[in-house]
């Protein structure tokens, strides 16, 4: 007979599932001609809105008290802030660039989430996370060229990895199903962007507000797909895995991202030696860490 996998290992199968998927988001910031605040705003309020059909139809939206619908709040709106600031990163640089500061957030968590949990701080998580930095480094070259883009991205790193805490925190406290609780999120995150496109547009009275050719086919697609598919996938991971291990693997998009950043784009990424030794850091962080996670998980049940 053969032993069904292990509840740990279908979280690891979601968590990657939606790592692949949301190796592909980073290239919709080129693609679509939008800048960053009206792209997140369409990519949220869209997504809400098939999130909601998909739950209406199998009799699962969740109408949460108030307390749950202020902390879920939040949470969205780390979430809209962090996007913005990802495609803000995009914009000012290039999608190599983006999606390379976007993976500090496993050195952020390390520092981060002991100081608001109950959890002990970590030597290994922080030394994982500095090797994982060494690689982001040795991928991206420390090439000054794209100052304005590392600075957007290291704060969109820094949201991020809060909003992954603060998630995994709300998502404990509530019991909130994970689809229920993205669906919050989003709307929330939407009205917070909402309240500030007024202020964007007078800031930037150039800026388009409204889809512009193709933008239209690519819109809809990213905000379905490829928004829904990882965060869904990354909740659900979240009520198994530690933030700092989701966060830790999710270092594995930027490879996928710049991959078809040079392939799409001809982003000026050579595959050189100092490449191949970052990715091969990175990875190495990773499976370190799954592998000694797995351990200590199959230690606690043996006792």
């Amino acid at each position: 007979m053969h032993n069904k996998p292990s509840k740990p290992t279908h979280a690891y199968l979601r968590l990657h599932t939606g790592i692949l998927l949301a190796g592909a988001t980073g290239v919709f910031g080129r693609l679509i001609s939008l800048s960053e605040l009206p792209l997140v705003w369409y990519r949220m309020m869209i997504a809400a809105g098939v999130l909601a059909a998909v739950l209406a139809l199998g009799g699962r939206i969740h109408r949460p008290t108030l307390r749950e619908a202020w902390r879920m709040g939040c949470c969205g709106a780390l979430l809209a802030i962090h996007w913005v600031l990802f495609y803000g990163s995009i914009k000012a640089a290039n999608v190599s660039v983006g999606v390379v500061c976007f993976a500090l957030n496993g050195f952020f968590t390390a520092l981060l989430e002991p100081m608001v949990s109950s959890k002990r701080f970590s030597l290994r998580h922080l030394l994982l996370g500095l090797i994982t930095l060494g690689g982001i480094v040795l991928i991206f070259g420390l090439n000054m060229q794209f100052r304005t883009g590392i600075v957007i991205g290291t704060f969109s790193s820094l949201f991020y990895t809060l909003f992954a805490i603060a998630s995994k925190r709300v998502q404990s406290a509530t019991g909130v199903e994970s689809s229920a609780m993205l669906l919050h999120e989003l709307l929330s995150g939407g009205c917070v962007l909402s309240l500030a496109m007024p202020f964007y547009a007078m800031r930037y009275p150039s800026a388009s507000l409204l889809p512009q050719g193709c933008d239209w086919l690519f819109i809809p697609l990213f905000a379905s797909v490829f928004t829904i598919g990882p965060f869904l996938t990354q909740l659900q991971a979240l009520r198994s895995l530690s933030a700092f291990t989701v966060n830790l693997s999710y270092n594995l998009e930027p490879l996928y991202s710049i991959a078809l950043a040079m392939l799409l784009f001809n982003e000026a990424q050579e595959l050189n030696l100092s490449f191949w030794m970052g990715v091969s850091m990175i990875v190495a962080a990773v499976g370190y860490h799954a592998c000694a996670e797995r351990r200590t998980e199959n230690k606690r049940h043996m006792g």
